[in-house]
């Protein structure tokens, strides 16, 4: 494999809405290049960026599939992301070793609101954009309509420099716009256009489209716009290089046209990036953290003379393989074999089996220069959004930041063998798939997984199957409901036994009062005269504390109280530690009958994405799950609405909220507070805690 230098390096991460062709589209322009034997198609399962078991069988792009084409004198990167709104974090941190973004459109359907959010996360990250549309060959694709609908998602910047030539089935060929030349095309052929005159009855329309983009790239540019009133146009040699300082400035978004399937237009395409994309050696000035490097932050820059330093964006797991670590070297040159420092886990790691990935297949290198992307198998310690280098000069690049997992489900192994084998497989999928979470939850005792949605979720349960021949069953979790006070009480608890020998004697005198929302519990020692002898004391709080964690009303943890103890008795033979926390036991019971106990439910602080046509259900939607709206914003044609719903309410949301907006709204949600459980549903949640431990309390009484 030749090795490129960052200038002959471009790194493209391919964004946009599910099925608008993205896969399709990176198949054609590998097998345009020669960099497969054949056209992959993703309904046959042959694609290059698509090989997990589960996106095969799906037809779907699960996580970012990473190849390359060598075109002309460059080496051009291709990062395929998911175009699913539950995986579009992929699509962010794919975003951080790039230098432009080809966002793929559907030629036939609406700007959809996955392309919105990751255009949003491209003017965040300032990553240059470069549109195409694709399936132009397909019904009910307009090329007008097109240009209109995403001018009007993305502002006046976005121009055409290609034309179609045909439409739907009759798509046979390209105009450059830059060049005005036209080609055309064998559908489903080897991709490579041949030179034709531009058809007469498009002369006009593309001479207008021509001098639309050329105004556009002269604006603001004195030199520019003085040739173009001089001559009505801008010569190639200057029109070239300042489209692309455009595309690098964010001045011009330029729009293509293509068909995936039919390989129309896709060398096209390639020498377009070739010409026009950012190189990796434009690629702006990385920082260290702000934590790092006491306030003062290191910079590097994409340039092999500078320390090496490598950024992981993305871990997988391979069952045969192992660990695969892919990388971006920011700057420096990387080679087979190097020792580095990982600054984020200040532990060396071995560069062993450097190379760059094709899909599935590792192809050996020597080195990587400064701007390139890799990848490494097998390395210890380091995980996704760690920065490796040179021990000599550290610097700890800023993570990829990502939402909170929006979705939690109840994980319980099928069997006792499944138990043996469900932790080992769920820290391999947590290590590639940063969005997931696994933990127990402390009140209720159940295993908690916690993903972006239900769908999420599911694939993981079939990756844990297939990859780990681990099986498991997913519930809704149990809602870790409290009880609490809203009342004041004074009692006595007295624990007395008399037996053969030594008998039992505890005696306190307790006074309970709530306390405020968050604040758990406090004991207050407010005895004097040794009613009490000190080392009894703590066994009363004990008692206590045992008491609230089993709960008076339901069984669940008594919070945001506070006990005083102010008085009580022993008995020099009988008082032990054991009597003394059995009083406070009886005590606390004996409290909670007239300190006016009740439940607490926890709330959510849940927002919700929404195409401004759904506003109105999704609103009556919240108030039936006794939520209450906080507010609502309007952000790039979408409505947000923020609200505070109950947690019991929010356990099936994500299926519901795909059902409502036609898979077309998000949801993240995080938890708030606490709050009372209105009394009638509070009546069937004790009863129905009474029920579950009926035999359970019978034993103990």
């Amino acid at each position: 494999m030749k090795i490129y230098e960052g200038a002959n390096i471009r790194n493209i991460v391919v964004v946009g809405h599910a099925h608008a062709g993205k896969t399709s589209l990176v198949s054609a322009m590998l097998y345009t290049a020669g960099a497969t034997p054949k056209l992959g198609h993703v309904d046959a399962g042959d694609t290059i960026t698509d090989y997990e078991e589960e996106e095969i069988e799906r037809a779907m792009t699960l996580s970012t599939g990473v190849a390359h084409a060598e075109w002309g004198k460059t080496k051009i990167n291709l990062l395929d992301t998911p175009g699913f709104n539950i995986f579009i974090h992929e699509a962010r941190a794919a975003m951080v070793p790039t230098e432009a973004a080809l966002v793929v459109v559907d030629g036939a359907q609406p700007v959809g609101i996955v392309t919105e959010r990751v255009w949003s996360f491209a003017q965040e990250l300032d990553v240059p954009r470069i549109l195409v549309a694709t399936r132009m060959d397909r019904e009910r694709t307009d090329k007008n309509t097109v240009i209109e609908s995403l001018q009007k998602a993305f502002g006046r910047q976005v121009v055409p420099v290609q034309l179609p030539i045909g439409s739907e089935k009759n798509l046979s060929g390209i105009v450059d716009l830059v060049t005005m030349k036209g080609y055309s095309y064998e559908m489903g052929g080897s991709g490579k256009g041949k030179e034709v005159p531009i058809p007469a009855e498009m002369a006009e329309p593309a001479k207008a489209a021509h001098e639309a983009l050329v105004e556009l790239v002269a604006e603001g540019k004195d030199e520019l716009m003085e040739e173009f009133f001089e001559k009505g146009t801008i010569g190639e040699e200057h029109l070239i290089p300042a489209i692309h300082e455009a595309i690098r400035d964010d001045r011009l978004f330029p729009l293509l046209f293509a068909s995936g399937l039919g390989n129309i237009g896709t060398d096209r395409l390639l020498d377009f990036l070739e010409v026009y994309a950012p190189t990796a050696a434009e690629h702006r000035e990385v920082k260290s953290a702000p934590t790092a490097n006491n306030g003062n932050p290191a910079v590097r820059h994409a340039v092999d003379t500078e320390p090496s330093s490598l950024f992981i964006f993305k871990t997988a797991n391979d069952p045969f393989a192992g660990r695969i670590t892919y990388f971006k070297v920011f700057s420096g040159v990387v080679k087979n074999d190097a020792t580095v420092q990982n600054y984020t886990r200040n532990t060396p790691e071995k560069l062993s089996h450097l190379s760059i990935m094709q899909g599935k297949t590792a192809i050996p290198v020597t080195e990587l220069h400064a701007g390139d992307i890799g990848a490494v198998a097998k390395l210890k310690e380091t995980l996704t959004g760690d920065t490796l280098g040179e021990k000599t000069s550290p610097i700890h690049y800023p993570t990829i930041a990502l939402l909170e997992p929006a979705i939690t489900f109840a994980i319980e192994p099928k069997t006792r063998a499944d138990e043996d084998k469900l932790s080992n497989g769920i820290h391999k999928l947590i290590e590639e798939d940063p969005m997931l979470r696994f933990y127990r939850d402390p009140q209720t005792k159940e295993f908690l997984i916690a993903g972006t949605g239900q769908q999420h979720i599911e694939i993981v349960v079939a990756k844990l199957k297939k990859r780990y021949h681990t099986e498991v069953v997913l519930k809704a979790p149990k809602v870790p409901y409290r009880e609490t006070i809203r009342g004041k009480a004074d009692v006595q608890g007295r624990h007395k036994k008399q037996t053969g020998g030594h008998g039992q004697y505890g005696d306190c005198k307790i006074k309970m009062e709530p306390l405020p929302r968050g604040s758990n519990f406090e004991f207050v020692n407010d005895i004097f005269g040794g009613a009490i002898p000190k080392n009894y004391i703590p066994a009363v709080e004990k008692g206590i504390v045992e008491a609230a964690q089993r709960g008076y009303l339901a069984g669940y943890p008594v919070v945001d109280f506070r006990v005083i103890l102010y008085d009580g008795s022993y008995h020099d033979v009988d008082s032990n530690e054991l009597s003394f926390k059995m009083a406070g036991r009886i005590a606390f019971k004996k409290a909670m009958e007239q300190a006016k106990p009740t439940l607490l439910e926890p709330i959510m602080q849940v927002e919700i994405t929404i195409p401004d046509e759904f506003a109105g259900s999704i609103m009556g939607d919240l108030n039936s799950r006794r939520g209450r709206i906080q507010g609502m914003d309007n952000k790039a044609g979408n409505t947000v609405v923020k609200a505070e719903v109950p947690m019991a309410e929010m356990l099936s949301y994500g299926a519901d909220l795909t059902s409502m907006t036609q898979g077309r709204g998000s949801f993240v949600m995080e938890m708030k507070h606490y709050d009372v459980v209105p009394s009638m549903i509070q009546e069937k949640i004790v009863t129905a805690a009474k029920a579950a431990r009926g035999e359970e309390v019978e034993e103990e009484e």
